[in-house]
């Protein structure tokens, strides 16, 4: 079974060129490395209401078993350890939060 992530990063105030580049990297080396289905992911980015500080989503889809096996792996630890070191708490809330989520259709 797949499973669905909405990444939410909270970004530090000057730190967006560089983990825009982070990002970038990030879900061609997991689909490289066979990680991902090929539903293409979905990137968002804005600014926290309260704060107006940037925060980022990306919207992509795991094959089974995959988010624990990229866990072990060096080339997506190398994009997301830097990933994480540019991010930020905020507000009591974690730097980064990964919910794997369901699709479904109301009606």
């Amino acid at each position: 079974m797949t499973s669905i992530v909405i990444c939410n990063y909270r970004v530090s105030s000057g730190n967006e060129e560089k983990f825009e580049v982070l990002l970038k990297n990030h879900w061609p080396t997991l689909e490289r490395l066979e990680l991902v289905t090929n539903r293409p992911p979905q990137h968002f980015k804005g600014h926290e209401q309260d704060t107006g500080q940037p925060i980022y989503f990306e919207i992509f889809e795991w094959k089974e078993g995959a988010a624990e096996r990229a866990h072990q792996h060096p080339e997506v630890m190398a994009i997301w350890e830097p990933m994480d070191q540019l991010c930020e708490v905020r507000d009591g809330k974690p730097n980064m939060e990964f919910p794997h989520v369901t699709e479904f259709h109301v009606g």
